[in-house]
């Protein structure tokens, strides 16, 4: 399967504010895990989903923006500046890919900032484009649930700091479409089994 459209995921996660000494005085800094390998998400609509530890191996990361609520109007950073403000650092470990922001010196950042700072925001969101067989969906037994694992992901779009997360259900709608291809992929096959033991059946029943 190959996920096409942008999907975005919110991770609650520690976000914090530092400074940084340079030419023109303290900047501060945003910085924290835009997303982390191995942890299942809450259910997302009947399936949980978590990200392989090698999902970012080919990931398309050259030209990534930090924004704020997943608007363009508000870009706070972006990967492709030096350092200093305006710029995006991106490293992935074995936690998962931990960002690091020096937002620009616009009033909505700074706004942001006084936000994080209070508590008030501190939230983490993605927007990314799933590779070509970029998942892999198992049933969980124990569980009763589908867990979707995201093998590969083909380009990250965005990391964004998000006031209010979106609900599950209207983040997932492509995985879903996944999702409901896996069931029917599952099924067909159950079908082949069921159609090949009957004619075992009826050939030993001949014979």
């Amino acid at each position: 399967m190959r996920g096409m459209d942008k999907e975005r995921r919110t991770l609650q996660t520690k976000i914090e504010i530092r400074k940084v000494e340079n030419d023109n005085g303290e900047l501060p800094y945003i910085e924290g895990y835009a997303l982390k390998f191995g942890t299942r998400s809450e259910n997302m609509g009947g399936f949980v989903e978590m990200l392989s530890k090698n999902c970012l191996d080919k990931t398309d990361m050259s030209n990534v923006v930090a924004l704020y609520n997943h608007n363009e109007s508000y870009p706070l950073a972006r990967n492709t500046v030096p350092s200093g403000a305006g710029s995006l650092e991106l490293k992935v470990d074995d936690i998962g890919l931990y960002f690091r922001s020096i937002p620009t010196e616009t009033t909505y950042a700074k706004d942001l900032i006084t936000n994080l700072d209070a508590g008030v925001v501190g939230q983490c969101s993605f927007a990314f484009t799933l590779a070509q067989n970029g998942s892999e969906w198992i049933w969980d037994e124990d569980d009763q649930v589908y867990i979707r694992t995201i093998t590969a992901i083909e380009r990250l779009w965005d990391i964004s700091i998000v006031t209010t997360p979106a609900y599950p259900d209207t983040e997932a709608d492509t995985a879903k479409r996944d999702l409901e291809e896996f069931k029917k992929t599952q099924k067909n096959e159950l079908d082949e089994v069921r159609k090949r033991k009957l004619a075992i059946e009826l050939e030993l029943l001949e014979g």
